[in-house]
């Protein structure tokens, strides 16, 4: 078994799927446009059914008249450390194809895939990018005039890494890559039984 970012690897992958992960510790230092347009150009290019594209990104950044509207949707625990972020992101998609306005099923599914590529491009680029559910969804899509043919899927905070020690002393100690389920937990051939 081969080990990556203190992760026991199964079986062969590309190292950036095991060196990524999603710390807490950010600095507080601003990121340049130009990074956080890569990190939206590297979501562009994921893949969705009829390449229909459902992925929404609204975000403020430190600092900007948008900050504390977003800030203000998160639950206190998340608060607490991501004041230390440069951009918070509401992730949205939308739940109908705009070719011909009926319902997407995959409408979710093709906005993970998104929001994955935009994780693996920011780990490449050595920023924090960690994405949450501690939020309240309805006033994220009440206070951000969210129409409702989209669907508020999640918030992502990103920020140059910051020190751990800088977390509160409960945070600190979850500060480490975590392991994975093996994957005879989650695959089987055939049916569910």
């Amino acid at each position: 078994m081969k080990k990556i970012n203190q992760r026991n690897i199964g079986h062969d992958v590309l190292p950036l799927f095991a060196e990524r992960w999603s710390p807490r510790a950010m600095s507080g230092e601003e990121i340049s446009d130009k990074q956080l347009m890569q990190l939206f150009e590297a979501a562009r290019w994921a893949p969705s059914s009829y390449n229909g594209q459902p992925w929404r990104f609204l975000y403020a950044k430190k600092e900007t008249p948008h900050w504390d509207t977003f800030f203000n949707l998160l639950i206190d625990f998340n608060k607490q450390w991501t004041k230390n972020a440069a951009v918070l992101i509401v992730v949205l998609s939308k739940k109908t194809f705009e070719h011909n306005n009926k319902p997407c099923k995959t409408h979710a599914f093709d906005t993970g895939a998104a929001w994955q590529n935009l994780a693996l491009q920011g780990s490449t680029m050595s920023l924090v990018v960690h994405g949450m559910e501690g939020f309240d969804y309805d006033k994220a899509k009440k206070d951000l005039h969210i129409p409702d043919d989209y669907q508020v899927e999640a918030m992502i905070a990103i920020g140059k890494p910051g020190k751990k020690e800088d977390l509160p002393k409960e945070m600190q100690e979850r500060e480490f890559p975590s392991d994975r389920k093996k994957i005879e937990e989650f695959v089987k051939e055939g049916k569910w039984e």
